[in-house]
């Protein structure tokens, strides 16, 4: 709008030194004695196209019209009408002459005729997008000639150029003027300058110079001889030579043909108005207020050219606005296929920066997104990165909850162009919200999103926001996301430093995910460990892994069984390697680790597939991968009702497995590793304690109710007759005081004869010997005295000594919470 002021105020006569703009190389056509060449602006290198006119004096008569062609597109604005930018006239020595030159710079523009060639379009996409163009450029004239009573005088293929969006334009206004038909005292001609225009472009009346009969005619009659003349060589291919060739209408559609012949009249009167073309191109409807036969068929016909796919896509977008939600709603699930029918540069050119424009300011529907990205995926990186990655990201603001999970649903389409800084910076800050998002299902596509981002988030941001984030995942009430978490944090150990890897990896594979209540969360974690077993130094594999994964050996789930063995191999394994590394005297080197085995090959595949079966338990273990597709809501009542169920089955623990009757050897810190369980260390999912390590979760006011109703049943007491289990049952992933004493019965040795103290009197001493890495994770230790076991447990009120073995276990149900 400045340039254009400034234009307007300063006018013409600055010189060539002073003009802002750089002169490219020339075009090979342009109209009349013009020269277009291409250009470029001095402050910010942006294109632009640039006119040029010399005459050998300033009285030249092709300069004054050229001067009238500057006034004419400084002052007429339409969007199909060129846009000026600026104008100079300035003197230019030529050896010994001097030239006078009138510049006029413009938004960047192609000949109409090179642009043709260089699409080389055929078939219906070229006349779908034939019929496009002509459309603008009808619009143009009628601006012209209704609207500003104007008459252009020499329309034609010079006349029309093309922009970078492939949009046709009309220039060339050297002759424009005034219609002046009601003046009945003006006997001059109308057209100044139309000794410019060529003698097989001028109609009967032109070339005669009748301007009576001129005045008399309507204003639209010479510039509808010039539709005529643009289509004519438009279809076939070459300029027009004489105005007898006009008779020649081979190369015309059929279903054009009518309206040619109309715009071409010998009787100005009868020539067709362009408005008359836009309505049949426009309006179906108007087909029905017709009477005569003759126009009903003329109209019919011209529509079945001018309604096609490409102009009903783009004229849709050009009223969006205007359209209800039910409209864009229908339109945007089929643009991807119909995208693919189009013409593929207009598709790119034109209907991309439509769309990605309509999604930026908030006027198209979320469905958008997905065309938009099936456009992009045509375009080269380079492009892709300055004409679509700007819009996605600045879409990572929307508060439209649609908008989001596209974005999220189609990462992997995107991702890898986005630059670590922009993800850090921008875009992490928005992702980030759907961790903490009422929906399981954004939650969920939050989690999978992070497997493409992660990889370029900074040190600073994952230690600092993104594990606690997972953390609390981790615990969600979705089995889902809890299994999703597990697998994302193997797929991203190698993006952790080592010093986050120690605190974070082994808590949270095994103390939570090995003790899942849902059998794939627990595969999960084995997956995890024996996929990140390269990060594990000798002492933490044998006290630490090895003790918690063969637990699973006898696990209810044959599938949990099968990796749990697999895992067992392959870290004796390391233990082997390592005991012969130090029976050979070569003890470098105490971290020994095999990075996956054939099994754990689907790793990274898990964490992109919703873990959404959770029927029964041989369901579970025959699904090596669950379907993606699967509603999470029904995950989510599934995953409710698997919990429940599990939670009574655990009390019986000890007297479905056995295990009192077996010698089992302690290793030095297994005992006192699982005995920091007597502190509850999945008492309260909501304690700041309740983390990996020195990792806080983010503070929550509350849970969801949901998720609170959960934990409270897992809690509360629960009584019902002695069970006979055949099997060790699933192991929640929240464990109460009372059920973590029973759990650690179905392990321990015999019970001794003399009364032992509560469990939570470990002495400091012992505290400190044992260096114990969960003591960041268990909960505090209970600020009120204890009361023995047998006060909460037993089946009558004597008091009775504490035993380590399998007990029998009495509880009340209470329907409160």
């Amino acid at each position: 709008m400045l340039k254009f002021l400034k234009g307007v105020v300063a006018g013409s006569g600055t010189g060539l030194k002073d003009l802002p703009y750089n002169i490219g190389e020339p075009y090979s056509s342009a109209w009349g004695s013009w020269t277009h060449s291409r250009g470029t602006s001095k402050d910010d290198g942006s294109p632009v196209s640039i006119f040029s006119l010399s005459g050998s004096n300033a009285q030249d008569g092709h300069l004054a019209a050229g001067r009238n062609g500057v006034k004419r597109l400084r002052t007429v604005r339409h969007p199909n009408i060129l846009s000026f930018l600026h104008s100079t006239e300035a003197d230019t020595f030529d050896g010994s002459s001097t030239k006078v030159t009138i510049y006029i710079v413009t938004e960047p523009v192609m000949p109409l005729s090179e642009k043709i060639k260089e699409l080389g379009l055929e078939g219906t996409q070229r006349d779908e997008y034939y019929a496009w163009g002509l459309h603008q450029i009808a619009k143009a004239v009628s601006f012209l000639n209704n609207d500003c009573k104007l008459v252009h005088g020499n329309v034609c293929l010079a006349s029309v150029v093309v922009t970078q969006t492939l949009d046709w334009k009309l220039h060339a206004f050297d002759v424009l003027s005034e219609f002046d038909g009601h003046n009945e005292a003006a006997t001059g001609p109308l057209l100044q300058y139309e000794w410019l225009v060529g003698s097989q472009y001028k109609p009967m009346e032109l070339s005669k110079s009748d301007w009576t009969a001129i005045r008399k005619s309507p204003p639209w009659a010479i510039d509808s001889w010039g539709m005529g003349c643009l289509i004519y060589e438009l279809f076939s291919g070459t300029r027009l030579g004489k105005t007898e060739e006009l008779r020649n209408i081979a190369s015309i559609p059929k279903s054009l043909l009518p309206d040619y012949q109309r715009l071409l009249s010998s009787m100005p009167s009868r020539r067709l108005n362009t408005s008359k073309l836009i309505e049949n191109s426009d309006s179906i409807g108007m087909v029905v207020n017709l009477i005569l036969l003759s126009v009903l068929v003329s109209v019919t016909i011209s529509m079945e050219y001018f309604q096609n796919k490409l102009v009903d896509t783009i004229h849709f977008m050009d009223i969006l606005n205007l359209k209800d939600s039910v409209e864009k709603d229908t339109f945007f699930r089929k643009l991807p296929n119909l995208a693919e029918q189009l013409p593929r540069q207009i598709v790119l050119k034109k209907l991309l920066p439509m769309l990605a424009s309509a999604l930026e300011f908030g006027s198209a529907a979320a469905p958008a997104l997905t065309a938009l990205l099936k456009m992009a995926s045509w375009l080269s990186a380079e492009d892709f990165s300055a004409k679509v990655l700007p819009t996605v990201v600045k879409l990572f603001a929307s508060n439209d909850r649609a908008i989001r999970v596209g974005l999220l649903q189609h990462v992997d389409q995107y991702g890898e162009s986005l630059s670590a800084q922009i993800v850090d910076e921008q875009v992490y800050t928005h992702v980030a919200t759907g961790f903490s998002d009422t929906s399981a299902f954004l939650r969920e596509l939050t989690l999978k999103s992070m497997l493409v981002l992660a990889p370029k988030l900074s040190q600073r941001t994952i230690s600092g926001s993104l594990l606690k984030y997972l953390s609390k995942l981790q615990v969600d009430e979705e089995p889902a996301i809890r299994t999703n978490t597990t697998i994302l944090l193997g797929n991203i150990a190698s993006y952790l430093n080592e010093g986050t890897r120690k605190r974070v990896l082994i808590n949270a594979f095994t103390v939570r995910a090995l003790r899942d209540t849902f059998s794939p969360a627990r595969g999960a974690g084995v997956m995890a460990l024996c996929a990140t077993s390269s990060y594990y130094d000798i002492t933490e594999i044998a006290t630490r892994i090895l003790p918690n994964v063969v637990v699973l050996t006898i696990d209810p789930d044959s599938d949990v069984r099968s990796k749990a063995f697999q895992a067992v191999d392959q870290f004796l394994q390391i233990v082997k390697q390592y005991h012969e590394k130090t029976n050979a005297g070569d003890t470098t080197g105490s971290s020994i680790g095999i990075s996956s085995v054939p099994g754990n090959a689907s790793l990274l595949g898990w964490a992109m597939s919703s873990l959404t079966l959770m029927s029964k338990p041989s369901e579970q273990a025959s699904q090596g991968s669950i379907n993606s597709s699967a509603p999470l809501a029904s995950a989510s009542s599934d995953a409710s009702s698997a919990m429940n169920t599990a939670t009574p089955v655990l009390v019986h623990v000890s007297s479905a497995t056995n295990f009192s009757d077996q010698a089992v050897p302690a290793s030095p810190t297994s005992t006192d590793g699982w005995g920091e369980l007597e502190n509850g260390i999945h008492e309260e999912q909501e304690s700041d304690k309740d983390g990996w390590d020195d990792i806080e979760p983010l503070e929550e006011p509350k849970p969801p109710s949901a998720l609170a109703n959960i934990q409270a049943a897992q809690k509360r007491p629960v009584s019902q007759p002695k069970p006979q289990v055949p099997s060790r049952p699933k192991i929640p992933a929240k464990v109460s005081k009372d059920e973590d004493d029973d759990l650690w019965g179905s392990i321990a040795a015999p019970a001794p004869k003399t009364a032992s103290k509560p469990l939570n009197m470990k002495t400091a001493g012992a505290a400190a010997d044992d260096d114990d890495p969960w003591a960041a994770i268990a909960a505090p230790p209970p600020t009120t005295r204890a009361k023995p076991l047998s006060s909460g447990r037993g089946r009558g009120a004597k008091p009775a000594a504490m035993k380590l073995g399998a007990q029998k276990i009495n509880r009340t149900s209470s329907s409160g919470m």
